[in-house]
């Protein structure tokens, strides 16, 4: 029987990413970008900046330019048609920092899964579990990015929270100017703070990502299994780090009644719009053209340097310490991440669109 990784995501519009976190080089593979679309290195290595490792104090040490190396489907500065793969060389992995984990499990971590799926597994920094595949996804999602600028749709995610601190402003215009990528700047302070003791007590925290998107076309989803906000939880749930999705009100809806929930329509100069937006922008599973609302919950990282109880692979006690350069809350790291997997998916509703009509 062969036993197969799932590396790809998409319909018409067809991710596949390749490559391990301490291999030479990891990447992706593009089907059903459009021909004709300007598109450079420059326009994907903008995102990958906003990822890549060794940003602040509150992130991974890790030093990794994160260089994006277009290798097909680009000619003279436009996309052909065909597919567009791209390559992001590793540089700054230091594989004997996990030398003592080579016969333990890390709590929190895929080891033990992966043993028990394949009976082997690559423990240095986990493989294709490791965080920094979604490098591979925020390429992608730059490309989807440019797909869904000329529709004129906009994806805005931000740092809602981290631990019990709540950003209680929306300034869109300042979450690319604090380390933790919140649209608060006075919680941003407290989050940092928080963020920074955690490192320093060698933990992490977990929080909160919220994610808005603008000028999405009313119409888009399929009925039933398709569903636009299940393929978006697919989507946003194949982030190693997610622990729950919510659309709209979410679970604060189960404290409304259907009168104060349901949204009212209305007409709008020659358009059919909602008074409210409690749904989050999707009805029946297809977007109803509000805004698009929604929010992921982060856990906190799973790579502490704090001593920790385990067993190895025997399946005798052991005590570890991950050791190695790790972030102590995946938030402001984890923002394009999520940017780029709402992208992916959105372009493919819109070529799907494009088939039946």
């Amino acid at each position: 029987m062969t036993i197969k990784m799932s590396n790809s995501f998409g319909t018409l519009f067809r991710i596949t990413t390749f490559g391990e976190s301490h291999g030479p080089a990891i990447g992706v593979v593009i089907d059903g970008v459009p021909p004709l679309l300007p598109l450079s290195e420059e326009d994907i290595q903008k995102d990958l900046d906003r990822r890549r490792p060794g940003q602040s104090k509150i992130t991974t040490q890790r030093q990794e330019a994160d260089k994006a190396e277009i290798l097909s489907g680009v000619f003279e500065g436009k996309t052909t048609g065909s597919p567009v793969a791209i390559l992001i060389r590793n540089e700054d992995q230091r594989s004997q920092d996990y030398s003592n984990l080579k016969d333990a499990f890390r709590p929190g971590h895929a080891d033990y899964t992966y043993q028990v799926k394949y009976g082997f597994r690559d423990y240095r920094g986990g493989g294709r579990s490791s965080g920094r595949e979604t490098a591979c996804r925020v390429a992608a999602g730059a490309v989807a990015k440019k797909i869904l600028k000329q529709q004129k749709v906009d994806i805005i995610a931000y740092t809602l929270s981290v631990g019990n601190i709540v950003a209680q402003k929306k300034d869109f215009s300042v979450i690319e100017k604090n380390l933790v990528r919140t649209c608060d700047l006075d919680a941003a302070e407290k989050m940092i703070k928080l963020i920074d003791d955690a490192r320093k007590d060698c933990d992490s925290v977990g929080g909160v990502i919220e994610a808005v998107i603008k000028g999405y076309p009313a119409g888009l989803g399929e009925p039933i299994y398709d569903k636009l906000n299940a393929r978006l939880a697919y989507a946003l749930m194949s982030i190693g780090t997610m622990r729950g999705i919510e659309f709209g009100d979410g679970f604060a809806a189960t404290k409304l009644h259907g009168s104060e929930h349901n949204d009212i329509f209305i007409k709008r100069g020659n358009e059919i719009h909602t008074k409210t937006n409690h749904a989050g922008g999707i009805l029946g599973g297809i977007s109803n053209g509000e805004d698009i609302i929604l929010r992921v919950g982060v856990k906190p990282a799973s790579s502490i340097a704090k001593n920790q109880q385990t067993v190895d692979i025997s399946g005798e006690d052991t005590e570890i310490q991950v050791k190695g350069r790790h972030d102590p809350c995946i938030c402001p790291r984890v923002v394009p991440v999520v940017e780029a997997m709402i992208a992916v998916t959105l372009v493919d509703f819109l070529l799907i669109q494009k088939t039946i009509k």
